[in-house]
């Protein structure tokens, strides 16, 4: 009997999404029980369009090798959010039955696991024997229960390296100055967190860190930069996008509560208060401030993505492909540590109903007592995730892609 699998991506891309694609079609065309394996193109949208593609070209090992190291999302993506009940569900799982498909893998983040869960359940009540599985993405890594998430590690490691490379640059005049990086995150400041691995013992740049954890109080602020900026020149600053007022609304562009328009999700689009901290910095302290908003080039930098992370994530859409092959359903894969000093990761899976519409903030113990920093704690839980370089394939100077 044909047995097809069916994979798609969706939400924000990362410079890790597609090593978990290539580790999905790796396993599912050599080692799977399936007739074929096909790519929805923008994901849930492609399902309904029936727009797929083969995928039968990366059994060539250097097809997946490139794959891997592809920035964005090779299948495309969407940002489509399925109702709560409807005829959709039906249409879909007729798509599935007119292409025998088998099983169905989702590569995405919260919003994608809230798609995973209802799709799962709804095949569950109606007795449609389509597996469904999630591989997670999301440089924000605030996934529950998986102790990261792929493209994390990645998105990271170029947040580290640029601000230290900033560092260097703006060091070099013998004035007092600062330099504001805004960082994405909109409720959970795991990547803007992780600016604080871009100090060491020969370099550290950053003083200050502005979380969306911690609500915002601008009085309290500017007495750390005036403190911070009496005892050096020059000083880094990387601020959420996502940080919030004592309100409890989001600053954006100076603006306590958020107007920009929202996406499918109703998630508002955020952007801009990197240059309200700059504003606000001139204006009261009188220091030279310049904003650094890093945008995409923090989720699509292949040329320094974390091997820890393209590795891993290769891995966790194995296993995805491996609980799809088995008939599996309603999980989504994930990672765990193993307890002792050294980071010693294994892959496992979740119950979907567990991870879905649920979001993981950075711990109290992983932020320092003054809301400004992180612990020691979280140093130790995020440098092994930036760690090793991939070998890049490239072509006269230009990074070899894997273009549909």
């Amino acid at each position: 009997m044909e047995r097809n699998l069916l994979i798609g991506q969706s939400g924000g891309p990362t410079a890790a999404i597609n090593a978990s694609l290539a580790g999905v079609v790796d396993y599912a065309l050599h080692y799977g029980k399936f007739t074929g394996v096909l790519g929805s193109i923008n994901g849930i949208d492609g399902v309904l369009e029936e727009n797929f593609i083969g995928m039968e070209k990366f059994r060539a090992p250097e097809r997946i090798r490139l794959l891997k190291q592809t920035p964005s999302s090779y299948l495309g993506s969407c940002r489509h959010k399925l109702p709560d009940e409807g005829e959709v569900y039906e249409q879909i799982f007729k798509v599935f039955e007119k292409h025998k498909i088998s099983a169905f893998i989702y590569i995405g983040g919260n919003d994608s696991m809230d798609t995973v869960e209802k799709l799962s359940r709804y095949g569950a009540e109606n007795g449609k024997n389509v597996a469904v599985i999630g591989v997670p993405k999301t440089i924000d890594n605030d996934l529950v229960l998986t102790d990261h998430t792929p493209g994390y590690g990645s998105a990271a490691k170029y947040i580290v390296n640029s601000i230290r490379q900033l560092a260097l640059d703006t060091c070099v005049y013998d004035m007092k100055s600062v330099i504001v990086a805004e960082i994405m995150g909109r409720n959970a400041g795991w990547l803007t967190a992780a600016a604080s691995l871009a100090n060491d013992n020969h370099l550290s740049p950053v003083d200050i860190i502005c979380l969306p954890e911690v609500l915002f109080d601008t009085s309290d602020f500017l007495t750390h930069v005036e403190k911070t900026i009496e005892e050096k020149n020059s000083t880094i600053i990387a601020v959420s996008e996502g940080i919030r007022g004592r309100n409890g609304d989001y600053i954006l562009s100076g603006l306590a509560k958020s107007t920009a328009a929202a996406d499918g999700f109703r998630h508002a689009a955020l952007g801009g208060v990197g240059r309200y901290i700059e504003h606000i910095i001139s204006e009261n302290l009188g220091i030279k401030t310049r904003s650094i908003e890093f945008s995409t080039l923090q989720r699509c930098n292949s040329e320094t993505a974390s091997l820890c992370d393209i590795d891993e994530s290769f891995l966790q859409g194995a296993e995805g492909a491996r609980l799809a092959s088995e008939g599996e359903t309603g999980v989504m894969v994930g990672i765990l540590r193993k307890s002792g000093a050294d980071y010693e990761p294994y892959i496992t899976s979740f119950d979907i109903s567990l991870v879905a519409n649920r979001e993981k903030k950075i711990p109290e113990e992983m932020i320092s007592k003054n809301g400004f920093f992180v612990t020691d704690e979280f140093i130790k839980y995020a440098s092994p995730l930036i760690s090793g370089q991939p070998k890049i394939i490239y072509n006269g100077g230009r990074i070899e892609f894997e273009v549909r």
